[in-house]
């Protein structure tokens, strides 16, 4: 009998090199649930065709929400509007979600797309939700920081 994924997990979180400086956040708790088959890594940001390693980048105001709903854009600190893509990245996770019919999501905390709870803004850490969480959230799946 086939196992069938219950999550969706941030691929950094499963060991993939993808973060925006090019490492990994593994947890080995993460990397477990991926080998028996029962979590799916996704890296939001290379879904939407961002590169690994890229610029650190940060929601311009507001969070996640106001970025689905078009009130705020994501830039890098270089200053490149990168929203399409975090937008295009959310969307594909959702689909995915959807597909397998997963309500959990691993997410690692503190990023534009993945960020829980918690944002960063000019360097600091701020309340808020990433892209992908607040899209998920529109979707009741349930978030789980990490």
């Amino acid at each position: 009998m086939k196992v069938k994924p219950k999550y969706l997990v941030s691929a950094c979180l499963a060991g993939e090199k993808c973060r925006y400086d090019g490492k990994s956040s593994e947890d080995k708790k993460i990397v477990q649930l991926v080998k028996k088959g029962l979590a799916i890594p996704v890296c939001p940001e290379k879904l939407g065709g961002l590169p690994v390693p890229r610029p650190k980048a940060e929601i311009d105001k507001g969070d996640g929400k106001d970025v689905v709903s078009k009130k705020s854009k994501v830039i890098t600190e270089g200053g490149t509007d990168i929203t399409s893509q975090m937008i295009k990245g959310a969307k594909k996770t959702l689909r995915i979600a959807q597909r397998y019919k997963i309500e959990n999501f691993f997410m690692k905390d503190k990023s534009p797309s993945c960020g829980c709870g918690k944002i960063y803004r000019k360097g600091r850490l701020i309340k808020g939700d990433g892209v992908t969480v607040a899209l998920l959230r529109e979707k009741n799946i349930k978030i789980i920081p990490k």
